[in-house]
């Protein structure tokens, strides 16, 4: 619909609607965030008085590889950088969630029985896996045996809490003092395939061989800092954990032909490896390419004979929150030196045979692409090693060291090895998250615990940059808006802003949408340059420090210099969808007051309506005009849209009262849309209008977000073009998550599907009919027997 407006009557203004109480979207956070202070400020830094606190460890353990199990001692220095007096300690026993009695077994819920008597697919059905590990649980030694805990030889009381031992001080310990404990302790390590969990042993019962990927192995102190004070909410399994930063002196005892992969650097390495090895290790640390440490062929000839000797490892890491390791005879070792700015490690990958190929290939590539890409959006690697694991462990992240599980399969009848798409990219997408951990949280040090998208999620981010510079068209599972839509469209969701424990669908909560809603801020909300700025403003501030939410908000926004409280509050504190809707457009042209030219516009407006049907028939009618011709007088030659010079006086006079600049606009000609939208999701975004002209030009016009400030759920844009728009799309590049696009385009697209057609299975169940089905039999060359018979007999 067309309308004409008044020359220098134009007046646009936000739409009025119904009353409604007013949901101001664009609200402060000031009631939600903690307040600023000396420790954290406003702007998102750490104040003047920041301090956190430190734990220096000294630990010495065995591998019982034929009892799976082991046993260690370790003395912990606690340094208390706090202003607080502290009568106790806390420390965590993560190993206890495999106890018979954990809350984390105890909790455990099934599908309701409904699915579990009639399941709609096999997938919704119980899985032997799930068996197997309940049943395994139930039967499993688990958990720390803490056998002492003294200071100066001398015991120390202290109590058990589940995941968390209290150890009562004999003095207190106050602001600036320092205090040693040692704690002796063992425990038997969880077959990781059957009992799940961030580490545990996989064995290969082709050669009969073990891999251990050992974490969360040693009492670990629980953090202690200004928002939270004593961080030991109970390990439950999804909320992982903060830590404390500290040097590790670490020595492990191994059978003497296992290979070990550690965080921090080898101090021994001409007691463990052969001179070929150091040799090539050497050799490693300047080449282009991936080098071989520990061959293939070496690895081979290790798994055939199991040594009864030992041999210990010695690491050290300087200033990092946690320790892990691997350790197995079937380890293939290759490494890479990458040498840039303030980065200067080697990248190192550590698999068995049945990781290759795929692991020779792409591992220590994608570590070393991982530090490539990372450093640009936070800052230069500082660590000496980066590695990545091969064994039962899916992807878990730990300093200097990853655990990854992708691997080819092996054809269980030509012995063939083959992977799919998914587990090539599977691979390395997984390499990069893992090694990106190191950066978040590995460094810039969130609380797991509490908040896990502070961690996954900025992570994930990250991740999806580095694959995307990986090759075109990598097939990143999230980081895209397109991708998320799904999960914002059901149901079962809660805020990314709840505790890590109460997560529901927690990939997609933790993980995507906290990636995604980055990725809209970057590219859509602020733009590339005044992001990555902020970005990397947040990761220099909290580099080696524990930041929280209200801190990479406050950064956020004084780094880009851009008020995103709306942001923040919609895409992270709701569960509010994006879904904009074009409603209505009417035309608009602006008056020239010109007779000749708006009464033959309001003409062939006219002559442009249809006809009707009367009209249509009533043409076929005789008519007495026709045949007297002297009834015909002036009005039979003029109407309406006849200019009179009236007209011309009138128009002359208005044009001579007219300024240049004024007479000028009314021959621009200009075509003016009032357009209709509706936030019907809630959450507020920006406008993307791609504009479709008559002449085939398309053209963006980006409006901000505010322009929803005043009416939050319905306004009225007006857009201005040269020449008349034939199409308008909302979000043309599905940039915002919009979870109905149907409702984003004027004209209305048709959208486009698919209908399957199946034929009409008759007496599908048929008891008789099935139980008369010959049986299949093995005949004694192992191949299917005919007609319930045994081949060999016939």
């Amino acid at each position: 619909m067309r309308k004409t407006f008044g020359f220098m009557a134009l007046c646009l203004t936000v739409s009025a609607y119904a009353a409604e109480p007013f949901d101001d979207k664009f609200r402060q956070l000031d009631e939600v965030l903690p307040s600023p202070n000396t420790y954290r400020t406003a702007s998102g830094a750490p104040g003047a008085a920041y301090w956190q606190q430190r734990a220096d460890y000294t630990i010495r353990a065995t591998l019982d590889e034929s009892k799976r199990a082991i046993s260690g001692s370790e003395q912990i220095r606690y340094h208390n950088n706090s202003p607080d007096t502290l009568h106790y300690l806390w420390v965590q026993l993560d190993q206890n969630i495999y106890k018979k009695d954990s809350d984390a077994r105890k909790m455990l819920t099934q599908p309701s029985r409904e699915a579990w008597a009639k399941p709609r697919t096999p997938e919704d059905g119980f899985k032997f896996e799930g068996m197997r590990g309940i049943l395994a649980g139930l039967d499993f030694e688990g958990g720390f045996n803490i056998k002492a805990v003294t200071a100066g030889g001398q015991p120390l009381k202290h109590v058990i809490n589940r995941t968390m031992m209290r150890i009562d001080l004999p003095t207190p310990l106050k602001p600036g003092q320092s205090y040693a404990f040692n704690i002796d302790w063992s425990y038997n390590i969880n077959e990781q395939k059957v009992l799940g969990g961030r580490s545990g042993y996989e064995h290969f019962e082709e050669d009969k061989n073990d891999l251990f990927e050992i974490a969360q192995w040693f009492p670990r102190m629980a953090a202690y800092y200004d928002v939270m004070g004593w961080q030991h909410k109970q390990f439950l399994g999804s909320g992982e954990f903060t830590l404390e930063f500290g040097d590790y002196d670490v020595q492990l005892t191994v059978p003497a032909d296992h290979v070990v992969a550690a965080t921090g650097e080898l101090q021994n390495m001409g007691e463990v490896l052969t001179p070929a090895q150091r040799e090539r290790f050497n050799k490693a640390r300047t080449a282009s390419a991936p080098v071989v440490i520990v061959t293939q062929e070496e690895a081979e000839k290790a798994e055939k004979s199991v040594s009864k000797a030992s041999k210990t490892w010695h690491f050290k890491a300087a200033n990092v929150r946690d320790f892990a390791w691997a350790s197995s005879r079937k380890f293939i070792w290759d490494a890479q030196g990458y040498k840039k700015d303030g980065s200067n490690l080697m990248a190192m990958s550590y698999y068995p045979k049945e990781g290759n190929p795929l692991w020779g290939k792409y591992s220590t590539q994608a570590i070393i692409h991982t530090i490539e890409q990372y450093n640009k959006f936070s800052f230069d690697y500082p660590y000496p090693t980066a590695i990545s694991v091969n064994g039962p462990v899916g992807g878990m992240e730990y300093p200097m060291i990853s655990f990854n599980g992708p691997r080819p399969s092996k054809d269980k009848k030509t012995g063939e090895l083959t992977w799919s798409q998914q587990t090539k990219y599977g691979l390395i997408g997984v390499i990069i998250h893992e090694v990106g951990h190191n950066y978040y949280p590995m460094i810039i040090n969130s609380d797991e615990r509490q908040w896990t998208w502070m961690d996954e999620g900025l992570n994930t981010f990250v991740q999806y940059l580095a694959e995307q510079a990986w090759e075109d068209n990598y097939p990143s599972r999230r980081g895209e808006p397109r991708n998320i839509v799904d999960y914002m469209r059901s149901q079962n969701q809660v805020p990314i802003m709840t505790n890590s424990e109460s997560l529901l669908q927690f990939g997609n909560n933790a993980y995507a949408k906290p990636a995604t809603g980055l990725n809209i801020l970057r590219e859509t909300i602020l733009g590339r340059e005044l992001f990555d700025h902020a970005f990397k403003e947040y990761a220099r501030r909290w580099k080696f420090k524990r930041p929280t939410p209200a801190d990479f908000f406050r950064t956020m926004e004084d780094a880009s210099g851009t008020d995103l409280d709306w942001f923040w509050r919609g895409w992270f504190y709701t569960t509010d969808p994006v879904d904009i809707s074009i409603d209505g457009i009417s035309e608009y042209g602006v008056s020239t007051k010109d007779p000749e030219k708006e009464k033959a516009w309001k003409k062939a407006q006219k002559e442009a309506q249809p006809i009707s049907v009367s009209e249509q028939r009533n043409k076929e009618l005789p008519k007495r005009l026709n045949s007297h011709p002297e009834l015909k007088d002036f009005y039979n030659e003029h109407d309406e849209f006849t200019v009179t010079n009236k007209d011309r006086n009138m128009y002359a006079e208005a044009i001579e009262k007219l300024e240049p600049w004024e007479k000028a606009l009314l021959e621009q000609g200009k075509h003016l849309y009032l357009v209709d939208f509706s936030n019907l999701g809630g959450l507020v975004m920006p406008l993307i209008l791609e504009v479709e002209l008559k002449s085939g030009k398309k053209y963006v016009e980006r409006i901000p977000a505010e322009v929803w400030r005043y009416s939050p759920k319905k306004i009225t844009k007006l857009i201005v073009t040269d020449e008349p728009m034939v199409g308008l799309t909302q979000d043309p590049y599905w940039e915002t998550a919009d979870i109905d696009t149907s409702n984003n385009s004027w004209p209305r697209k048709v959208t486009q599907s698919r209908v399957e057609l199946f034929k009409t299975e008759r007496d599908r169940n048929n008891l008789m009919r099935d139980f008369n089905t010959p049986l299949k039999t093995k005949g004694k060359d192992g191949k299917d027997g005919k007609d319930g018979k045994d081949t060999a007999a016939e």
